[in-house]
């Protein structure tokens, strides 16, 4: 019985740490879209542009993109995350499109 309540403890620690890390790789992500935006903002103020739109994108949307000023790194996991990609359309109008991308680090987790 001990043998039981013992493994069934290690059982909950074990999952609840999983929950945890997938929760702090959530505010990673959080920080490094606000640390995007704001640095998009202060190249907009710089470049006398107005504030950047974000827009999230959807499957088919047509996009006018005339130049790509910046992007979010994705990270070596296998996780899918938030990724922003920031541009100007042909109008010279500064955007931030966010979206979702696969992690690089899905060689051999197929």
């Amino acid at each position: 019985m001990k043998g039981l309540r013992t493994v069934a403890a290690l059982s909950i620690l074990t999952i609840s740490s999983f929950a945890v890390a997938e929760g702090g790789s959530d505010r990673v992500y959080g920080r490094m879209i606000q640390a995007n935006e704001q640095a998009m903002q202060e190249y907009a103020e710089a470049n006398g542009m107005n504030p950047p739109e974000v827009i999230h994108y959807r499957y088919g949307m047509k996009l006018d993109v005339a130049r790509v000023v910046a992007t979010t790194s994705t990270d070596s996991s296998c996780n899918v995350m938030p990724a922003q990609m920031t541009y100007e359309d042909s109008n010279g109008d500064l955007n931030i499109l966010e979206y979702r991308v696969a992690g690089t680090g899905c060689r051999s987790q197929n």
